[in-house]
């Protein structure tokens, strides 16, 4: 008998796919799922904010490397929400601030000639 797919079920999985498959989805949910309901952005995505990434799904959100995530974790510019046994955990709305702050910092740097 197959297992009936469930909201927690979905998002599970949806935390498992990479960013650009994420981006994706969403943007196919936002333009076709809810055209006729006036939700605004909390109510489609608050689930997020309270949410956190292990370190891999966190070095894939902020699209670095391993060894320049643990240079971050090491400088305590990012530091973990929790950590459960040996991983640690990080909170998704400070990543999502470092991120901004990362962008930003690499719009702004000089072009090198």
């Amino acid at each position: 008998m197959p297992q009936t797919m469930t909201a927690e079920n979905l998002y599970q999985n949806l935390k498992q796919m990479p960013v650009e498959e994420r981006q994706k989805f969403f943007g196919i949910l936002s333009a076709n799922a809810f055209q006729n309901e006036d939700m605004n952005y909390e109510q489609l995505f608050g689930q997020l904010a309270r949410d956190t990434f292990t370190a891999a799904q966190a070095m894939e959100y902020l699209e670095v490397s391993q060894s320049t995530f643990r240079r971050f974790v090491a400088s305590k510019k990012l530091i973990p929400a929790s950590t459960v046994g040996r991983s640690q955990m990080f909170a998704v709305p400070e990543l999502k601030a470092f991120k901004k702050a990362l962008n930003t910092a690499r719009r702004s740097e000089p072009v090198a000639h």
